[in-house]
């Protein structure tokens, strides 16, 4: 199955577990897919930031995307293949869809300043890997520091018919999101999917505005996937009910330099993942931390029952 412009719903941008010693977690990956399934997922992304893709061998890298393609059967699986040269980007992409992936992500490295650096690089991409594979814009300048225009990402998907995805994951963004879709309705630019990160901060309003789901790493991806139902069903009250509920424990993830580190203990503490080791060079939670995150959650069961941790 190859990606397009129809992609919603839920893409959980799976972190890699680890085991303590820095081993690849296998049983651990195959629990994550297991319980992606069962939270509604609809396709999953791998080797992304969440992912610690640059930590990986690339037989690694190759063998975890391989795993995730068998484990999510017929759901797309999209692959992160961002890379500082073109080379590692190329072989990466087309090993990945030699395995079945149904496309590829690709972030503009951060030294891009001008429209025209930033519109040449995705030519130069697509040269790269073949008009062939699918892709998707990785559009994230809190961490990437490279700003995209609505216009430059209308340029970018009117240029190549192989964008059919925008990862939308700009701050503040919901003017972006009414811009594009503006675009699609006055017929300048042709429809494409457009999912959401940033931990899932702000997908209830960014539902609203247009995009089609989540692509993002937050501990409750049955959360993110009710989000997306209840909004798409017109159920506005209960779809910002739930939000509300978790919006806490977003918050706190959203820190910089430890939000991964959050979301792998709150894996953990799911039984998601068995171990919230991150591969060296990574962050880890104090215990002051980590009670901090214990209270969240016991506040956030509350209202959510699937945040009640077994004793």
């Amino acid at each position: 199955m190859l990606l397009d412009a129809t992609a919603a719903g839920l893409f959980p941008i799976a972190p890699t577990p680890f085991l303590a010693d820095g081993r690849i977690d296998d049983a651990s990956v195959e629990t994550l897919i297991s319980r992606y399934l069962e939270a509604g997922a609809t396709g999953v992304t791998v080797l992304g930031i969440m992912g610690e893709a640059p930590k990986l061998e690339p037989e690694e890298a190759l063998s975890l995307t391989a795993r995730f393609i068998a484990g999510m059967g017929r759901l797309p699986v999209v692959v992160g293949v961002s890379a500082p040269g073109f080379a590692a980007m190329r072989w990466l992409a087309r090993a990945v869809m030699e395995k079945g992936a149904a496309g590829v992500m690709i972030a503009p490295p951060p030294h891009l300043r001008t429209d025209d650096q930033i519109t040449g690089y995705y030519a130069q991409a697509v040269e790269a890997i073949g008009t062939d594979i699918p892709f998707v814009i990785q559009d994230y300048p809190l961490t990437l520091t490279v700003q995209m225009t609505p216009k430059v990402i209308r340029h970018v998907v009117e240029q190549h018919a192989s964008c059919v995805m925008l990862k939308h994951e700009d701050w503040p963004g919901l003017e972006k999101i009414s811009a594009l879709r503006a675009f699609q309705a006055e017929g300048s630019m042709r429809p494409i999917s457009i999912l959401t990160g940033n931990g899932g901060l702000f997908l209830d309003f960014e539902m609203e505005r247009g995009a089609d789901g989540a692509m993002t790493g937050y501990a409750f991806p049955e959360m993110l996937a009710d989000v997306v139902r209840l909004t798409r069903a017109g159920a506005r009250e209960a779809a910002h009910d739930l939000f509300d509920a978790h919006l806490p424990l977003l918050r706190y993830e959203q820190q910089q330099g430890v939000g991964l580190a959050v979301r792998k203990y709150v894996l953990m503490q799911r039984g998601f993942i068995a171990c919230d080791a991150q591969r060296r060079p990574g962050a880890a939670l104090t215990a002051r931390a980590r009670a901090e995150v214990d209270y969240l959650l016991a506040r956030l069961a509350r209202h959510d029952a699937r945040a009640q941790l077994s004793a």
